[in-house]
């Protein structure tokens, strides 16, 4: 007979049978992602788990994924080396996440020859970034501490880029990045803006004129209004800039508005054959909305190239 001490320690533990935490597989990382990278990115914990944050964070990272893989995978099919330009860059988040599913994930063991560049203005981050690329083992990943107009003429970057990127860039930082990928001739853009104010400011500054000149000026006549449409605004100009130098553009949500109100992805692509008809046709909408909206002094701001015109 068991005494009642010896019963206990019988009892089957209501864990038996099961592996171990560490041993637990997570079926929402895919076979050949870097772990270290994902904990770097504190996508993963330190112990290596997703919690509730995290678990969102990692699907809103595929979520973008999935916008980009297609232009990667194109550009890769016409060009062994291909190229691809973040700016702002900060700590290379986009870009690390792009190169690891990319390379080691979807494209694992195959040649691939593409490049992938980081480009930032804090010299502090340059650094983590290009120590944690050679960790890593991230071999074609360049940083580049430079501004966007530095790293148009910068013999560090080559004369064409087939990708360019810029996620969550400040005010008129999307405007350069489009500047740049416009200098670059680039294949596509892939842009998420974020706290646009210039526009907001020249509406406010002509309100006066603008309200004796067009009723349309009371959709910016309150200070908070002046800050949402100026924002909507400026990204229908960035739109009407792409679309008038030859560009298909097409606008969406990168994640639900749950998680952020900085929601706007602008994907640009030029199509294989030039659309003439189109591309006149937004050169002359975007100097109208400029002239309407009483926007003059930003022409330069919404400049099209010689090659477009």
């Amino acid at each position: 007979m068991q005494t009642p001490s010896t019963a206990r320690a019988a009892k089957p533990s209501k864990n038996a049978g099961k592996p171990a935490p560490a041993a637990q597989a997570i079926e929402e990382l895919r076979p050949g992602q870097s772990i270290e990278l994902l904990k770097e990115l504190h996508i993963l914990t330190r112990e290596g788990k997703l919690n509730q944050d995290t678990r969102r964070k990692l699907k809103q990272v595929y979520h973008l994924y999935q916008f980009i893989e297609p232009l990667l995978n194109e550009v890769a099919a016409q060009k062994s080396n291909f190229t691809l330009a973040d700016h702002g860059a900060g700590k290379s988040y986009l870009g690390f996440i792009l190169y690891d599913l990319f390379f080691n994930v979807a494209h694992a063991g195959e040649p691939m020859a593409g490049h992938v560049y980081g480009i930032e203005t804090r010299a502090e981050l340059v650094d983590k970034s290009r120590s944690l690329a050679a960790r890593l083992g991230f071999a074609r990943m360049s940083f580049l501490n430079l501004t966007v107009q530095e790293a148009t003429t910068s013999t560090e970057l080559p004369p064409t880029i087939d990708i360019v990127t810029a996620l969550h860039a400040c005010d008129t930082a999307t405007d350069d990045a489009i500047a740049f990928g416009l200098a670059k001739g680039a294949r596509h853009m892939v842009l998420v803006p974020c706290c646009q104010a210039e526009v907001a400011g020249v509406l406010k500054k002509s309100r006066a004129l603008s309200l004796a000149k067009t009723p349309l000026a009371e959709l910016w006549r309150h200070p908070l209004h002046t800050r949402e449409f100026g924002s909507q605004i400026t990204n229908v100009l960035r739109c009407l800039q792409l679309e008038a130098n030859g560009y298909q553009v097409t606008v969406t949500e990168l994640v639900g508005w749950e998680h952020s109100m900085k929601n706007e992805l602008i994907l640009a692509s030029r199509p294989t054959q030039a659309q003439a008809g189109k591309t006149r046709a937004a050169q002359a909408r975007l100097r109208e909305v400029l002239d309407e909206l009483g926007l003059g002094e930003l022409t330069a701001r919404f400049a099209v190239t010689a090659e477009a015109a």
